[in-house]
């Protein structure tokens, strides 16, 4: 049984996002994603919120479970037994971040590989970030975001 890692911080989750899972998920025995709870990072929607809706979205996919983390995302794997850490990518400019990442990785546990997986063309541009802008300025995004997402950010931004 193989076991895969898809980490990401997921605010929001995206089509291109739940493209990526529904593929590994065919792919993959068991899928964690897991969501980054990184203090760092300036999130519109908290931990909860984004574990919520990851929940929602993915309680159909009998083989993927949703985590939270604070951690390094590949001590995540080694504790949960997984072999492959799934790295989402739209374009050349998300590779030379995600390599120099997988490197990083493959230096802190060389035994778990890295997977890219290229999002589906038609999710090429979904930008989490650009998509939080359209909504507050009141843009649809309902062919971008789930519509459980789309109505989260709804409940964000009403007066946008």
């Amino acid at each position: 049984m193989i076991k895969a890692v898809f980490p990401g911080t997921f605010d929001p989750p995206t089509n291109g996002h739940m493209n990526i899972i529904h593929r590994v998920s065919r792919i993959f025995d068991e899928i964690d994603v897991v969501i980054a709870d990184n203090d760092e990072k300036k999130c519109l929607f908290t931990t909860s919120e984004r574990f919520d809706m990851l929940s929602e979205l993915c309680k159909d996919i009998t083989n993927v479970r949703i985590h939270t983390w604070t951690r390094l995302v590949v001590e995540f794997a080694e504790e949960n037994d997984a072999k492959v850490i799934i790295r989402g990518v739209r374009a050349l400019t998300d590779f030379g971040y995600e390599f120099e990442l997988a490197m990083t990785n493959k230096s802190l546990n060389p035994n778990i590989e890295i997977v890219f997986m290229p999002t589906d063309p038609k999710y090429f541009v979904l930008r989490s970030s650009m998509i939080k802008q359209i909504a507050r300025m009141q843009g649809r995004i309902n062919k971008m975001v789930p519509e459980v997402v789309v109505q989260a950010l709804q409940r964000k931004f009403p007066n946008a």
